[in-house]
């Protein structure tokens, strides 16, 4: 009994540290998973395009399940290299970005101190602790414009610094010019782009064209966000050939599943599906994204911050947290942001969905907030 009860604290924690607790959810309001709108994850609302869902549905009746991946994954290297127009070996796939944060970790707890910007994405100080790797974090400024890029607001005193860009849970894009600058005063950079492809413009932002230059650049990307897979897990690393050769030798032979090779090299390869699918993301994302503030900033009591990608803070002068409740008994999911330091009760993320599920959100919040006041 002691033993279920600290498991089910354990598992509480982790939903307040993560969108997207779709099972967890829904058991505790007792409703089908089909029946939720899930605005605490960040991803974007389309089915996967049809090219990818007959390449799932081939490999799976072909030798994907049945033989082990190739460990070295050089057909998917190279087809993520020649997409990025960089050498095959400057590229690591991994079994999500989570994976290559994990190694990015072991890195920097070698090079001295991190800096983690704050608030952040938990996954950093999760990844650091397994290697006993030390940490400081340094408050961003929690107001800022609308006009992105954005010049990074950190000049760290350590040697080593993890940026999101753009960043979670702000989204707020910083600039190529403003992140270039750490490299010359940094021993490691650690710059997870895994929202960038999904930012308009935001390409031009990426620090991917600096890493040849740079052996001290970790660039981390992710296909979960722009494509809505998080199951399947693909993301893969950027950076010096001698440090990815190195985490190859530290990993497990078959991190990535022969599903997510066979899946990854397609849309690399045909590289019609992935531009199609960031213009469509990258439309989306002007249309709803400007619609959601507007609506957003009309509500009673919530204070909106503008965003360069799919997801959105707002924050109140009294806690959230029983709006947010409210809000899932309407069977509507807000990331509470509890879990991130310089945050609190009094914000929420609400992630971009389509466009009725984004109007249904904006009349249970107008419905709640009008019963409240």
């Amino acid at each position: 009994m002691g033993l279920s009860n600290n498991f089910s604290q354990y598992n509480e924690r982790l939903l307040l540290k993560h969108g997207g607790n779709l099972e967890q959810e829904a058991k505790r309001l007792g409703v089908h998973i089909s029946s939720l709108i899930d605005a605490s994850a960040s991803l974007v609302p389309f089915s996967i395009p049809t090219p990818l869902q007959d390449c799932l549905t081939q490999e799976i009746n072909g030798t994907a399940l049945k033989t082990y991946p190739d460990r070295s994954y050089l057909t998917l290297r190279e087809a993520i290299s020649k997409f990025h127009e960089i050498p095959s070996c400057m590229v690591l796939p991994g079994n999500g970005a989570s994976e290559i944060i994990t190694w990015a970790a072991r890195d920097a707890a070698n090079h001295g101190i991190s800096v983690l910007p704050s608030p952040g994405f938990f996954d950093y100080k999760r990844a650091l602790r397994c290697w006993g790797g030390k940490f400081i974090t340094c408050p961003i400024p929690l107001k800022w414009n609308s006009i992105f890029p954005q010049v990074f607001p950190l000049k760290p005193q350590e040697k080593v610094i993890w940026i999101t860009n753009p960043h979670n849970p702000t989204g707020q894009c910083w600039s190529l010019h403003s992140l270039e600058a750490l490299l010359n005063s940094q021993n490691l950079v650690i710059c997870d782009e895994a929202f960038l492809p999904l930012v308009p413009n935001g390409e031009k932002e990426s620090l991917i064209p600096l890493v040849a230059n740079y052996p001290n650049l970790i660039v981390i990307r992710s296909l979960t966000k722009l494509f809505s897979i998080a199951g399947l897990r693909l993301g893969y690393a950027i950076s010096s050939p001698m440090r990815l050769q190195q985490w190859q030798e530290w990993r497990d032979p078959w991190p990535v599943n022969g599903l997510a090779v066979k899946l990854g090299i397609k849309l690399m390869t045909e590289e019609k599906i992935i531009k199609e699918q960031i213009k469509k993301v990258q439309n989306w994302i002007k249309e709803e994204g400007r619609w959601l503030q507007k609506n957003l900033q009309k509500l009673p009591g919530i204070t909106t911050h503008p965003s360069a990608t799919n997801f959105q803070l707002i924050e109140s002068n009294f806690p959230l947290k029983n709006f947010r409740e409210a809000l899932a008994h309407k069977n509507i999911l807000l990331r509470d942001c509890s879990s991130f330091q310089e945050l609190g009760d009094n914000w929420l993320r609400v992630s971009l969905k389509g466009k009725s599920d984004n109007r249904r959100i904006i009349k249970a919040m107008q419905q709640i907030l009008n019963c409240t006041s």
